[in-house]
């Protein structure tokens, strides 16, 4: 299957067990209920520690706030991280941990949530994270993030980094473990929520868009399901032909779970290359 191109013959032809299988992350990896929960108190526990900037709304409904981590210095980059959860799970308080790498780099760290599907469209989830930047650029001064934005997510986070790296107020983008061809999802158990249509299909795979020339480092685990791991491939390829930056950035070893682990960590392999998509700031 090229992703680019969306779901092929073969892809089609496939049972619906094994098209599910190819992007259920849970199922692929044994401990994942664990690795998540760990994080979820991890991210309690941070949370309460820096309790001044969370849930500061950007919109009206009750999952539109950011949570926002400031470093001293109010000109340090600010890393926006998107959660994921494939637009229908988890939110931005039980990634809260994940702060702890880019903070340790001297980095701000910001966090959005977005309204889940069903409840919302992929489409309105889009445009929910294109009004979180607005806010962002227009109200982070004031909050103590005055630097250069990286928009940065995984998973399904990774997909809306893609889509928000054109946004005026976005320097560079990360994806980790992302979704760019969305197609082959309509043929799977995660579209009974996302219901996704031919326009959606076409508008919000990144794959299908024009290419943005802005900085994007595309990250993965190296032993993902396949699906995952080429999608990345795949898209990083997409962008390098067009002449587009970012290195690719595969982790050995690391599944769809503990890939975090390489920007929660201030060693991680993540964390020390965020330099790379901000060359002139130095912690």
């Amino acid at each position: 299957m090229s992703s680019k191109d969306g779901p092929s013959n073969d892809w089609l032809k496939l049972p619906q067990a094994e098209r599910d299988a190819a992007y259920n992350n849970g199922a692929a990896v044994a401990n994942s209920k664990a690795h998540s929960a760990e994080r979820n108190a991890a991210s309690a526990e941070f949370r309460a520690r820096r309790p001044a900037k969370l849930d500061l709304a950007y919109g009206a409904s009750e999952r539109l706030k950011w949570d926002l981590y400031p470093a001293a210095d109010p000109a340090a980059p600010c890393l926006a991280f998107i959660h994921g959860g494939y637009w229908q799970m988890n939110s931005r308080e039980g990634f809260a941990c994940l702060a702890e790498g880019p903070l340790a780099q001297g980095w701000s760290v910001a966090m959005p949530s977005h309204t889940l599907a069903p409840d919302a469209s992929l489409t309105q989830i889009v445009a929910e994270i294109r009004a979180a930047f607005d806010w962002l650029a227009a109200h982070g001064v004031e909050h103590g993030v005055a630097g250069p934005i990286v928009a940065a997510g995984w998973s399904a986070g990774g997909h809306l980094t893609a889509m928000v790296l054109d946004h005026p107020a976005v320097a560079a983008g990360l994806a980790i473990s992302g979704v760019y061809e969305v197609g082959p999802i309509r043929d799977t158990y995660l579209n009974e929520k996302l219901a996704l249509t031919d326009a959606e299909i076409e508008t919000l795979s990144p794959m299908r868009l024009p290419v943005v020339q802005k900085p994007l480092m595309v990250s993965y685990g190296a032993a993902e399901l396949p699906a995952l791991v080429a999608n990345s491939e795949e898209f990083h390829a997409l962008r390098a032909a067009a002449g587009a930056t970012g290195a690719l950035v595969p982790i050995t070893g690391a599944d769809h779970f503990t890939v975090l682990d390489e920007l929660r960590s201030p060693d991680g392999i993540l964390t020390r290359r965020l330099g790379e998509l901000i060359p002139t700031h130095r912690p």
